[in-house]
């Protein structure tokens, strides 16, 4: 692939069906088919004088298609790049009003309080929150389109990063003033956010992003929180002196995102 254009050699192939051309391959190339008449043009020409079984059928079912586009109304169009559908799912909106209820529920037995050695349930579910989010956006068993939506060429780690992108824009903002509201501060409880989403973004990579928040809000549940609650103080692993750890989880998960980015193209990210 070239940097302005596909190679004629690998477009002779995609018109083929050539199954030896990698899958990373295949999806770079439909995406520049997108924006780019030129290779349109080039692949046309290939099709037909390539495949002209292919391109017989393609004639056959436009020409019975015509007629009835003709006769539909034009549809208005539609600013590029302005569909919501490329940062959320339907799926989602109820998954997303869960999590702000937890954090104004977690804020409202934090007022409510009696002692000022208590454990603030804002700080101890902040870094779990937009795990949930992020695995009802990426979820084969919430999203019906899921097969759809892991086919399309500008799938796989770009749509992941705008779905979680999505949900943090709504959960940080929360966090925010609950943990303003509470007494929290930010830095607490911010970076051990933001790592674990890296975190389950990274794993899900391996074990599917759904799988990946479940094993790790499980952990976080049996590790920090119950222990937490139990001693009615702050685990260590919030307390300051773990920021620096945290800031490390947040770069290794980032890494691992970046490194494995061409295994969210496939349906196993869905699980």
């Amino acid at each position: 692939m070239s940097v302005e254009h596909a190679s004629m050699r690998i477009i002779d192939g995609y018109a083929r069906g050539d199954t030896e051309i990698p899958a990373d391959v295949v999806w770079a190339l439909e995406a520049h088919l997108e924006d780019c008449r030129l290779c349109r043009d080039r692949l046309s020409a290939a099709v037909t004088a390539r495949a002209p079984a292919t391109a017989a059928l393609v004639d056959t079912v436009w020409s019975g298609l015509e007629p009835r586009l003709g006769a539909c109304p034009v549809p208005r169009g539609r600013r590029r790049g302005a569909g919501p559908s490329k940062w959320l799912t339907p799926a989602m909106a109820p998954w997303l009003a869960m999590v702000v209820s937890v954090t104004l529920i977690a804020l409202l037995l934090d007022l409510l309080g009696t002692g000022p050695g208590e454990v603030s349930l804002v700080l101890l579910l902040a870094p779990v929150l937009p795990v949930l989010g992020v695995a009802a956006s990426w979820s084969r068993g919430l999203d019906p389109a899921y097969e759809l939506t892991a086919s399309v060429p500008r799938a796989g780690l770009d749509l992941v990063l705008r779905r979680t992108a999505s949900v943090l824009a709504v959960v940080v903002p929360a966090l925010l003033g609950a943990g303003w509201a509470s007494g929290v501060t930010a830095a607490q409880w911010l970076l051990p956010c933001l790592a674990f989403t890296s975190t389950t973004l990274a794993l899900g990579g391996f074990l599917g992003v759904t799988r990946a928040a479940v094993v790790l809000a499980a952990v976080w549940a049996a590790v920090v929180l119950a222990p937490s609650l139990a001693a009615g103080r702050t685990a260590l692993a919030l307390q300051t002196g773990g920021l620096p750890v945290w800031g490390l989880i947040l770069a290794l998960g980032t890494a691992v995102v970046i490194a494995r980015r061409g295994a969210y193209s496939v349906l196993g990210a869905h699980r």
